[in-house]
């Protein structure tokens, strides 16, 4: 008996022992092996898409419940997540990047989190196919590329002003269905930093005159600066130029044009856009030999994108090196019609395709030297055989006439991130019979704005061109542009007729034909294109042009071999 019990004392301390041992063991397996963001590794593609989804409506990312954008703030991070392992200064505010948790944070000036980004390696599971079958088409496609990648961007606009973004290896043919690279939460109009004022906080700051100032851009008389152009600056509040052979003699004469205007915008809530028409061949405004620029047309027959590319580098670093900062171009019209006789060489081909290939191209090296370019001259000027300079050009297509061709390159150019596009004075009468492109709703709003989804900055051509005043009283198309959705109205040469019609304008918000919610939406796209290319009042440098030449010169010698 006594033996007995003994035995079961023995036991019972063994199997306590084992229990004990073996439950240790199952706890430090289960931590060792439970990976920080691999929770849902069990999950199918579809259940993944799922989560992403839904923690998406509410703002956040399905491995970081605690940030929310619009309302998590930095404090909040920090105390958290301790301090980042990474923190980069962009445009739109800063970003951290906690690399063990796999996720980013981007906060603006006032520290409010507006972008959550995913790098869980469970988003490997998710390839395009995935997505697009999933979530259908989504509401914009952008691309990105750098040095190091090059993307495709599907956008998911979410209800309560959320975007949701998949961020993916651009397809190609080689793999045509790439992985997730990372997703992004992000609030749709964050507010961007502006020496610590939002955007809203701007538009309340400024005075109903100050806002019709920004939505004009205005030409001038001469190379000097004159109490008239400081007039425009200083009482009209004007929020940009464009310059002319005639305001353009060599590099010192245009920065010291330049910085006297910055000069005496000082005052101003806004910074000055400097534009040009700088497109290469023919059109080519800025003085002195910078070497030869080829036409559009010359770069067309190499049908070269990264040729194209590095053209629009130097046409940008023309631009910046006498102070400018807007160049009205890349030209994407298709020239479909051999008889024109105002864009001809200007285009790249009478080729869609290549004309949305290598404009698109032109129109990067133009923002990657931090200029901004202006796609013109939508809905497309090539078929026409008549020069807008001189009469009103008609053109009988259809809608879906335009979309099988001339709106190929332009919805390519909005999907890739165009900042600025121009409108055309053309009359298209199977579209609208009474006005021209750039006066019309039908074109800019229901076209441009509806259909092909662009919320960018949206500006007519020349409204002192004859198809404009040969056909329409100028001051009051000037008001009928922005009913139609124009964002800026342009009025080249003449500061008697920029005053004319912004004077119009005024007029129009004053008696409520123009109501001044309207004229808000407009100068909100014209803020943040400002910012968003960091422009401000700061002198300009006067550089030495030689190297950009040499540079050139090199370039184009390309086109030889």
């Amino acid at each position: 008996m006594f033996l007995l019990i003994v035995l079961l004392i023995v036991c019972t301390s063994v199997y306590f022992a084992l229990k004990d041992k073996v439950f240790q063991e199952a706890k430090t397996s289960n931590h060792q092996t439970k990976p920080e963001n691999n929770h849902n590794s069990h999950l199918s593609t579809e259940e993944i898409l799922n989560r992403i989804i839904l923690s998406a409506k509410q703002g956040e990312i399905p491995s970081q419940k605690k940030i929310e954008v619009g309302k998590t703030n930095l404090k909040d991070i920090t105390e958290q997540f301790g301090e980042p392992t990474g923190k980069d200064e962009i445009a739109n505010g800063t970003y951290l990047t906690y690399q063990s948790q796999k996720f980013a944070v981007g906060y603006n000036h006032n520290h409010q989190i507006y972008e959550v980004r995913s790098y869980d390696s469970n988003l490997q599971k998710i390839h395009y196919d995935d997505i697009i079958g999933q979530l259908n088409k989504p509401s914009k496609v952008k691309y990105y590329k750098d040095q190091n990648v090059d993307q495709i961007i599907l956008v998911y606009e979410l209800p309560n002003k959320i975007e949701l973004k998949f961020i993916l290896p651009r397809p190609t043919n080689e793999n045509n269905n790439p992985p997730v690279d990372h997703t992004s939460v992000s609030i749709i109009d964050e507010l961007i930093p502006n020496n610590g004022t939002s955007v809203d906080q701007l538009l309340n700051e400024m005075t109903l005159q100050e806002k019709i100032g920004q939505m004009i851009i205005s030409g001038f008389y001469g190379p000097n600066y004159s109490n008239s152009l400081k007039e425009l600056v200083e009482r009209y509040h004007i929020g940009g130029f464009i310059f002319y052979n005639e305001n353009l003699t060599s590099n010192s004469q245009t920065v010291k044009l330049v910085n006297s205007i910055k000069g005496s915008n000082q005052t101003n809530h806004l910074p000055i856009l400097f534009g040009v028409d700088q497109e290469g061949g023919r059109v080519s405004r800025l003085p002195g030999n910078l070497g030869h620029i080829p036409t559009n047309q010359q770069i067309g027959k190499k049908n070269n994108g990264e040729f194209s590319f590095e053209i629009g580098q130097i046409l940008g670093e023309e631009l910046q090196a006498f102070g400018l900062n807007m160049d009205f171009a890349p030209v994407l019209d298709v020239n479909s019609n051999p008889k024109n006789p105002v864009i001809g060489d200007r285009s790249f081909s009478n080729n869609p395709a290549t004309v949305s290939k290598l404009g698109i191209q032109t129109m990067k090296g133009i923002q990657s030297e931090n200029i901004i370019p202006v796609v013109k001259h939508f809905p497309g000027h090539g078929d026409t055989s008549v020069d807008s300079h001189l009469e009103l050009p008609v053109v009988n297509k259809s809608y879906t006439d335009l979309k099988s061709l001339e709106l190929i390159p332009f919805e390519d150019a909005i999907n890739q991130n165009a900042d600025a596009v121009m409108i055309a004075h053309i009359l298209l009468p199977k579209i609208d019979p009474k006005y021209p492109a750039s006066l019309s709703k039908m074109v800019i709003t229901s076209m441009l704005r509806n259909d092909l989804k662009y919320d960018g900055v949206v500006m007519t051509d020349d409204m002192t061109m004859a198809a404009i005043e040969k056909n329409y009283h100028l001051e009051k198309a000037a008001v009928t542009s922005i009913l139609a959705g124009s964002d800026i109205i342009m009025v080249a040469h003449d500061p008697n007729k920029v005053k004319a019609v912004y004077k119009e304008i005024e007029a129009a918000v004053k008696n409520k034909t123009i109501s001044e919610e309207r004229i808000n939406e407009s100068v909100k796209r014209i803020i943040l294109l400002k910012q968003k290319y960091k422009l401000d009042n700061n002198q300009v440098k006067l550089t030495d042009t030689q190297k950009l030449v040499e540079k050139t010169n090199k370039l184009v010698n390309q086109l030889k071999n």
